[in-house]
C-alpha cells in the first residue's frame, strides 16, 4: 500500500486518533471533548465542545509571526488596479467591517448576504462575519433579481453588502439595480444595505436603508472587535447551489470541521507552507473561492491572490505574469480556463519565469486528457486534477503530494482524499463494485470534517436529496458516474443525469466528449442527448476548433466532421457516434466555466432554455441555434 493510501486508511479506520492529529493545526480557544458524534447519521458533528473561530485562525493567529507579510493581493485587470494588504492591514480592515456590521445589529447567528465582485471589501466582509459569529451567504455577482430574491427569502439576512457594479472582459454589470429589484420581490427584505461604490455605475441610494461603505469605514477606523468563539458545529456560512426543484439548496457549513479540513488540505493536498503565495482563479461566489481564495490559504499562513479579470485580458499570458510577479508556488484553476488558453498563442506559456510554481491544480468540471497533456507539456509542471463539490467543501479525490509524490494519470483525479470513504456503487443493487466497473460515486457516512452539515433550515431535504437515491444503503450520492482502475486510480465519467439512451444503449456524454477532444483540431466540445423519434435520443456534439476559420469553409468542416466521427468509432464504437458534430466558436457556459448542457438541449429541441442568469456570453447560445 502506498503512503497516500495508508494515510487514507488511517483516516477511515482510526478516525478519532487521525482527526485529533489534524485538529492540532487549528487554534482552539476551548479544546473539544469528543472528535466525532455520529449518533444520528447522516448528520455528523466534529470536534464536539471545541470552540474556535475562522477569522481568528485566518488572521489574528499569524500577527505575532507574519504581521508585515502580504496576506491579500488584489489584482484587477478590469479597473487596472493592484493592492497588497499585509496581515496587519487585513486585521485592521476586517475589524473595521466587523464594527460596521455590529453597528447595524449583526451578531452571532445572524445572516449577512454578500453580493459582490472580486474586490477586497468582499473578503473583508466574509472574514468580519466569521469574526462576529454571523453566517455569511455569498451570492455570485450579477445573479438575476429573481434568483437573488429566492436566496434573500431563504437566508433572511439582517444586512446585505453589495457593490454598485462588477466588470468582466471590460463590460460593466450593474449590481445595485438587480439588488433593488430583488429586495422589492423579497418577502424578507433586509433592514440595511451597505454599498461599496466603485464609481462604475451611478445609482440613487434608498433613503433610510442604504449606507455608504466608505463613510462607515472612515467612521470605524481603528475599531477593535473581539472574536466570538463558536462551538465547532455552529454554522459558518450558507452557500446556495442550484436544486433540481428550482428552489436553491443552502449548503450549510460548520466552523471547527471546516477549519481543520482546510488547514490539513493546504498541507497535504496543496503541499503548501506558511509564507507561500497561492493563486486561485475562481470567484468568491463559488465554493472554490470560499475554500481556496479566502479561508484555506489564510488559515495556512499563505498570501492569497484575489484576481478580478479573465484569463485572456490583456492577453493569454496574464495568469502566468501573476505567477512570475508574485512568485506563486501553488495555482488552482479550472479546465475551462485552460481550454480558453489553448486558443491563444502557445508562446505565452514560455514567456514568463514560472520557476516558483510547484504545481497547477485543476477542478470545476472534468479535466479531459488532451487538455491536461497540453498544459502539462506547455508549462513543464505537474498537473494535479482534483474532484469535489459545493457540498463537500474540499476535494474528494486528488493527488496529495504533501503526503507523498505519486505519479498522476492524465484524465484521473488520482485517489480518494483522507476522510472520504468513497465507493463505486451499482445504482440498481446498492452493491460496491470492483475495479474497472462503472457505477455511481458515493461516500459512506460520516462525511468528513468540512463537508456540508445539512441544508439550511431543511434537514429532511438533506437526507432525501443526498442519502436516499441508492437502494438498500444510506450513502451520500455525488450523482456522478465513475470507476477506478487496477492501480486504484479513479476516473469521473460525468453526471448520472448526463447519460443518454440511444436505442437502448446507455452512453455517458463525458466519454464521447473525451473522444472528440482527442482530435488534434478540437479545442473543446460539449455532447448532449437530443430527443429523437426513432432512437429515443441521439448524441449531438458541439465543438470549438483551434482554427476558427475552418467553420466558414463548408468542405473543410464536412471533412473534419467525418474525421471526428471516425475517431469516436475507433475509440468507443459506432453506437457512440454522434448524429452530428456542429462547429461553433464558443460554448455556452456559466461564468464559473460549467457548460450549460440543459440550455443546449432545450435549444436543440426547440424549447425555451429557461433561466440564463449565470451565462457568460448569451451569443454562444445563438451560435448553437444558428449551427442547427
Amino acid at each position: 500500500m502506498n503512503a497516500v493510501q495508508d494515510f487514507h486508511h488511517r483516516s477511515i479506520h482510526d478516525r478519532d486518533r487521525f482527526w485529533k492529529e489534524q485538529a492540532a493545526s487549528v487554534f482552539w480557544e476551548t479544546p473539544f471533548t469528543k472528535v466525532l458524534d455520529d449518533s444520528r447519521l447522516p448528520f455528523a458533528k466534529w470536534f464536539v465542545g471545541g470552540r474556535t473561530n475562522l477569522c481568528y485562525n485566518a488572521v489574528d493567529r499569524w500577527l505575532d509571526t507574519r504581521a508585515d507579510e502580504p496576506a491579500l493581493i488584489w489584482v484587477s485587470t478590469e479597473v487596472d488596479q493592484e493592492e497588497i494588504y499585509t496581515r496587519r492591514q487585513l486585521f485592521d480592515e476586517v475589524n473595521a467591517v466587523a464594527a460596521m456590521l455590529q453597528a447595524q445589529g449583526v451578531g452571532r447567528g445572524d445572516r449577512v448576504l454578500i453580493y459582490m465582485p472580486m474586490v477586497p471589501q468582499a473578503v473583508f466582509t466574509m472574514l468580519a462575519c466569521a469574526r462576529l459569529g454571523a453566517i455569511h451567504s455569498v451570492v455570485f455577482g450579477g445573479f438575476a433579481s429573481v434568483n437573488l430574491a429566492q436566496r434573500i427569502d431563504d437566508a433572511s439576512p439582517k444586512v446585505i453588502v453589495c457593490a454598485d457594479a462588477g466588470s468582466r472582459g471590460g463590460k460593466v454589470t450593474p449590481y445595485k439595480p438587480l439588488l433593488d429589484k430583488a429586495i422589492s420581490l423579497s418577502k424578507h427584505p433586509p433592514g440595511r444595505v451597505i454599498v461599496v461604490n466603485r464609481g462604475l455605475f451611478e445609482f440613487e441610494p434608498v433613503a433610510g436603508r442604504d449606507l455608504d461603505y466608505a463613510a462607515l469605514r472612515k467612521q470605524f477606523d481603528g475599531a477593535k472587535v473581539p472574536v466570538t468563539w463558536l462551538e465547532s458545529s455552529e454554522p459558518s456560512y450558507v452557500l446556495y447551489t442550484s436544486g433540481t426543484t428550482g428552489k436553491p439548496k443552502g449548503v450549510q457549513r460548520d466552523t471547527g470541521g471546516y477549519a481543520v479540513a482546510l488547514a490539513s488540505s493546504m498541507k497535504h493536498i496543496f503541499n503548501g507552507k506558511p509564507g507561500d503565495t497561492y493563486l486561485c482563479t475562481s470567484d468568491i461566489g463559488w465554493v472554490v473561492g470560499h475554500s481556496y481564495i479566502v479561508y484555506g490559504p489564510l488559515i495556512g499562513g499563505q498570501a492569497t491572490i484575489l484576481y478580478e479579470g479573465t484569463p485572456i485580458r490583456p492577453d493569454g499570458g496574464i495568469l502566468w505574469s501573476l505567477v512570475e510577479k508574485y512568485k506563486v508556488q501553488t495555482m488552482f484553476s479550472a479546465p475551462t480556463a485552460i481550454r480558453v488558453l489553448k486558443k491563444q498563442d502557445p508562446g505565452l506559456l514560455k514567456k514568463y519565469d514560472l520557476s516558483s510554481l510547484r504545481a497547477l491544480y485543476m477542478a470545476g468540471e472534468p479535466l479531459d486528457e488532451p487538455t491536461a497533456q497540453w498544459i502539462s507539456e506547455g508549462l513543464g509542471k505537474p498537473i494535479i486534477d482534483n474532484y469535489w463539490q459545493t457540498e463537500t467543501g474540499w476535494p474528494i479525490l486528488a493527488g496529495q503530494p504533501g503526503i507523498a509524490p505519486i505519479p498522476t494519470k492524465f484524465g484521473s483525479p488520482s485517489f480518494p482524499v483522507y476522510g472520504f470513504d468513497v465507493r463505486v456503487i451499482d445504482e440498481q443493487t446498492g452493491q460496491d463494485l470492483g475495479p474497472n466497473k462503472k457505477g455511481v460515486v458515493a461516500i459512506v457516512p460520516p462525511l468528513p470534517p468540512g463537508a456540508m452539515s445539512t441544508i439550511w433550515n431543511d434537514d429532511a431535504r438533506f437526507v432525501e436529496t443526498y442519502f436516499s437515491s441508492i437502494p438498500n444503503r444510506q450513502v451520500y450520492s455525488t450523482f456522478d458516474w465513475g470507476l477506478y482502475d487496477d492501480d486504484q486510480y479513479w476516473f469521473i465519467l460525468g453526471r448520472t443525469d448526463d447519460v443518454i439512451n440511444v436505442a437502448g444503449h446507455r452512453l455517458g456524454t463525458r466519454e464521447i466528449e473525451e473522444s472528440i477532444n482527442s482530435h488534434p483540431a478540437v479545442a473543446e466540445c460539449a455532447v448532449v442527448g437530443v430527443a429523437d423519434q426513432l432512437k429515443g435520443q441521439v448524441a449531438v456534439g458541439f465543438a470549438v476548433l483551434k482554427d476558427a476559420g475552418l467553420i466558414d469553409q463548408p468542405q473543410a468542416a464536412m471533412r473534419l466532421e467525418g474525421e471526428i466521427m471516425k475517431v469516436v468509432d475507433e475509440q468507443l464504437g459506432a453506437v457512440a457516434r454522434p448524429a452530428r458534430v456542429r462547429f461553433v466558436t464558443t460554448l455556452p457556459k456559466t461564468r464559473s466555466g460549467k457548460v450549460l448542457r440543459r440550455a443546449i438541449v432545450a435549444v436543440c429541441e426547440g424549447r425555451d432554455p429557461g433561466d440564463l442568469t449565470t451565462i457568460e456570453d448569451p451569443s454562444a447560445l445563438e451560435q448553437i441555434k444558428d449551427s442547427l
